[in-house]
């Protein structure tokens, strides 16, 4: 007997596939039926009496679409469905579920597990029981927080921005002065690099100087490959032939007024027999040592002199003169035994040392730097001849002298820099020269009280330096100051400046033609100096 019920017909296998049709006549006739429980999931007693790894026979669970699903609805609801499939036909179920917020995983593959009929609570479970699958999409993540610090570095550069732009703000409110500040800063500028310029020393161990030795190469008497260890030598040995600058304490007849007027007689005596300068210095420095050994009387003060003057003869020159010649200088008021047996006594007195270095020897070394500038060399042979007057210039080594001689004798003639060749040869810095200096220009402004030793430098052979020092002091202090030329010294080099400054335009009016009046003006200008 037959039915009426419409038949399906089942199963059209074509490449290891199967689907499942339905008639035209089913989709027609039940399609308002049908359209209910599509959206309702699997009873949950159809579900509990299946077996759990149960496989529905002739049929394989196929991956499909949303459309796919909604077309074979009516043959899910009979037949065994895969659980797999339908967790993923109760989660396209849930397709109108509200999208959840972005930086949340979506859970695409979900495992089997406990179903609720109604399925909004198996949701919730599913995502609380899923939350850890969020940590497999940290990239997503960690890169909101990558921005954070690169916003917290842009704003600090408009911050840093915004304060430079308040710092410009305030500088340009300083710089828009009137032009009196524009001028003090000007006025600011000049004292800065004025100051540096006259506090800056030349330094005698620098690297600035010029090896000027190496132009006497060719020349053996300059023995220029030995010079500078002769010269260091030299200044070994000074400290050596010192003598005591206080001796005279232990005198009972003698002054240090004495001493001046003997020196001055002994260079009377120096001038007439044409002596070189060496011998002079060496006779002075030989009494001095003498002097502070031994104790002499005022009776035979003068043979102590006679018979030095005698020893540094031998010693310094080629040909020496007799003791007789030196006795005709000494009126004879001593015998020719008694000046040789003095000269033996001396010589044992100083332990036969005549190994002195001569201040000569320095000035000599010092003009080489100094370009041989016979006006300075000449006028520095004279200061350097004071310390045999001056007792104060006794503490002074002889590299001392020399460098302070030259020193002032530039200053005088209105060379006002000390050159770091000048420091070099010296061995001296400025600052050290300055304080014999002044004792110099100190015996300078004193009275003449040694008539020989400046008519001696008053003579055309040395050039009237005597006279020439002492006018010079005399136009700028008055007679026995005593100058404190450490303080002075500003003040000179500055009218030394304004006096070169002046014979710049007196050669620039000779060179356009205007002698006669500017000549008249640097006349008068100089003489108000």
């Amino acid at each position: 007997m037959s039915s009426a019920i419409p038949t399906r017909r089942v199963t059209r296998a074509a490449a290891g596939r199967t689907t499942v049709l339905r008639d035209k006549e089913n989709a027609t006739a039940r399609q308002g039926r049908a359209a209910a429980p599509r959206a309702k999931p699997p009873s949950s007693q159809f579900a509990a009496d299946r077996p759990e790894n149960a496989k529905p026979p002739g049929s394989r669970a196929m991956s499909s679409t949303a459309a796919t699903r909604a077309k074979s609805v009516g043959v899910a609801t009979t037949a065994q469905v895969d659980p797999a499939a339908q967790g993923k036909r109760k989660r396209a179920a849930l397709g109108e579920v509200p999208k959840p917020p972005e930086n949340k995983a979506k859970v695409l593959n979900l495992a089997p597990g406990p179903t609720d009929p109604k399925g909004k609570e198996r949701v919730k479970e599913i995502k609380e029981k899923f939350e850890g699958v969020v940590l497999k999409q940290t990239t997503t993540t960690t890169t909101v927080p990558s921005k954070v610090p690169r916003r917290i570095s842009v704003r600090s550069v408009k911050q840093e921005e915004d304060e430079e732009e308040a710092h410009r703000a305030h500088k340009k409110r300083r710089t828009s002065s009137d032009m009196p500040d524009v001028a003090a800063m000007h006025e600011e500028e000049v004292e800065l690099a004025v100051i540096p310029k006259e506090e800056a020393e030349a330094d005698p161990n620098g690297d600035q100087w010029v090896d000027l030795d190496a132009e006497d190469a060719d020349d053996p008497l300059m023995v220029s490959e030995y010079v500078v260890e002769i010269f260091a030598y030299l200044k070994e040995v000074e400290q050596t032939t010192m003598p005591n600058p206080n001796y005279m304490a232990n005198q009972k007849d003698l002054a240090w007024k004495m001493r001046g007027i003997l020196t001055d007689w002994l260079i009377q005596v120096h001038s007439r027999f044409r002596l070189l300068p060496e011998t002079l210095f060496l006779c002075v420095n030989i009494i001095d040592r003498f002097l502070s050994a031994r104790v002499v009387s005022l009776a035979k003060l003068q043979l102590v002199g006679i018979t030095c003057m005698f020893i540094a003869a031998k010693v310094e020159e080629i040909v020496a003169p007799s003791a007789s010649n030196f006795l005709y200088c000494a009126d004879s008021s001593y015998s020719e035994q008694e000046i040789l047996q003095a000269e033996r006594y001396v010589l044992k007195t100083i332990d036969w040392n005549l190994s002195y270095p001569n201040p000569i020897h320095f000035l000599r070394r010092i003009s080489k730097a100094d370009d041989y500038n016979v006006q300075v060399r000449t006028i520095g042979k004279y200061l350097l001849e004071i310390q045999c007057l001056e007792w104060r210039l006794i503490a002074a080594p002889p590299s001392l002298l020399a460098a302070a001689s030259i020193w002032l004798a530039r200053l005088i003639l209105g060379f006002s820099d000390w050159t770091p060749n000048l420091a070099h040869y010296s061995s001296y810095r400025e600052s050290d020269i300055v304080p014999t200096a002044n004792l110099m220009l100190n015996y300078i402004l004193k009275p003449v009280r040694h008539q020989s030793f400046f008519k001696k430098y008053a003579s055309k052979k040395f050039l009237k330096a005597s006279v020439f020092v002492r006018d010079w002091a005399l136009e700028r202090w008055e007679e026995n100051t005593q100058v404190d030329l450490q303080a002075e010294l500003p003040a000179l080099k500055a009218i030394i400046e304004e006096q070169r400054a002046m014979e710049e335009e007196l050669l620039a009016a000779q060179a356009n033609g205007v002698v006669d009046s500017e000549g008249e003006v640097f006349q008068e200008r100089r003489g108000a100096l």
